[in-house]
């Protein structure tokens, strides 16, 4: 089982700037970036986010809504709500999918969004040993959600090596086969020369869903 060739992160167009500028920041540096502490920076990075929120510098990070704490606390395994939140908030995150991602795209509207259609045979050759992936959509906690803590996050390398028996191992659930793909690659904090990556960039107008130029 490998990676496909190309994996995809969905922006909101008003942060497209920035990144050209920055490159790919995680939502804690972003609230780094921004100058933000205290009380504010709590609510932001250790709680729910119920909605889409501009930074005083200008970038805007997403709203968690579909990451109750109540459904939360029914599935993780060591790890309380706010240890989560932390958790997701310290990775850059890759769609596999262009399904799931249009599914991500759709929860956005009505904001114009931007698809980086990234290199992954170049990315992983820079940044294997920060690159994790996942088996599940790990910003979704509704309907039955999936057992999951710090380990459903399975560091490239294991991957490569024992596909996903390091999470089964850790979660006490059962092993999933190799040949199940993974829904998410993450980098953790920063991809800050991601520019290097793109192949290419696609602009999603409110209600535009994204289609790749392969298919």
């Amino acid at each position: 089982m490998k990676l496909p060739d190309r994996v995809y992160h969905l922006a909101e167009a008003a942060n497209w700037p920035s990144i050209q500028h920055h490159g790919l920041f995680c939502a804690s540096k972003l609230l780094d970036l921004a100058g933000l502490t205290g009380a504010e920076r709590e609510r932001l990075e250790r709680r729910q986010r119920l909605e889409h929120t501009e930074l005083p510098n200008g970038v805007q990070i997403r709203d968690q809504r579909p990451m109750l704490p109540a459904a939360l606390e029914s599935c993780l395994v060591d790890l309380t709500p706010a240890e989560w939140y932390a958790l997701i908030n310290t990775r850059v995150f890759f769609w596999l999918d262009p399904d799931r991602l249009n599914r991500q795209r759709a929860a956005c509207e009505p904001r114009p969004q931007v698809v980086l259609v990234i290199d992954t045979a170049k990315l992983v050759s820079i940044y294997s040993q920060q690159i994790a992936v996942t088996p599940i959509n790990t910003g979704n906690a509704r309907r039955r959600p999936a057992r999951r803590g710090t380990a459903t996050f399975v560091p490239y390398p294991t991957w490569v090596e024992s596909g996903w028996t390091s999470e089964a191992k850790a979660l006490g659930t059962p092993e999933r086969k190799r040949s199940h793909f993974p829904a998410e690659l993450t980098v953790v904090e920063a991809v800050p020369d991601v520019m290097q990556f793109v192949i290419s960039v696609c602009d999603l107008s409110p209600g535009q869903p994204f289609t790749p130029l392969d298919t």
